[in-house]
């Protein structure tokens, strides 16, 4: 069963950004459906992870902290990367710049590892638990997949490009399934590595997807389509937790 989940994970990514891929032409409204799905996935699935991993062993508040720290530092990574675009004097560079959907890109990869190393992880403690966090991880794959191939093509980068990063994304949680015959990581640990990507993503959706979804554009469909994503995200999560 662990294999075709492992291939269910990917071939799941790869179709959502190929989907992006395809209705390119509509960016803004895909953007907001991905700025509700990032925020989505932040609220209703890493942070409530990260608490229920780390909580017990470092407390709640030291768990928030951490998403606190981890948005800040994503906020420092892509703040200085506008000052030195505004240093070559290309203040349109400067806002949408390859750099910043690579580092966005990254970020979705290496979330998209770590969730393969949790459902690795859960077939070690039981088969039962282990597909209850496959169901979970694979409701929002999709999604995952839409919002890597958005980042790429909404900072300047080329369609080739955006597939690149998307394939990535789609072998990352494969790989993260595959590290876990090699290694056992603790449950404080990975609450601890969740509760700094709940962080990342909460950045990612309010401060840069959501603006430039709505960016000359009329709020009243991108705004529509952002809700959509946070109420789609959350059935989704909810219906795989039950």
């Amino acid at each position: 069963m662990l294999p075709l989940i492992t291939i269910a994970t990917f071939v799941a990514t790869l179709l959502g950004g190929l989907f992006a891929l395809r209705f390119k032409d509509r960016l803004h409204l895909i953007l907001g459906f991905s700025a509700g799905a990032v925020v989505g996935v932040a609220f209703f699935d890493l942070l409530p992870e990260a608490i229920d991993l780390g909580g017990a062993h470092y407390g709640v508040p030291a768990i928030t902290s951490i998403v606190a720290l981890g948005f800040i530092f994503y906020m420092l990574l892509d703040r200085l990367m506008v000052f030195h675009s505004h240093s070559h004097g290309d203040e349109h560079y400067a806002l949408h710049s390859p750099p910043r959907g690579k580092i966005g890109a990254g970020s979705f990869a290496i979330h998209s590892f770590l969730d393969g190393v949790a459902i690795g992880l859960a077939f070690k403690v039981s088969p039962s638990v282990g597909v209850i966090v496959a169901i979970a991880v694979l409701t929002h794959d999709f999604s995952d997949g839409i919002n890597t191939v958005n980042l790429i093509i909404k900072n300047q980068g080329e369609s080739r490009e955006a597939f690149r990063w998307l394939v990535a994304d789609a072998l990352a949680p494969v790989l993260g399934v595959l590290s876990t015959l090699f290694f056992t990581l603790p449950a404080s640990t990975l609450g601890l590595v969740l509760a700094v990507f709940t962080g990342f993503f909460l950045y990612i959706g309010a401060s840069d997807l959501l603006p430039e979804s709505h960016h000359a554009h009329p709020t009243i469909w991108t705004t529509a389509m952002t809700v959509l994503g946070v109420a789609v995200l959350y059935a989704a999560i909810k219906l795989a937790n039950l």
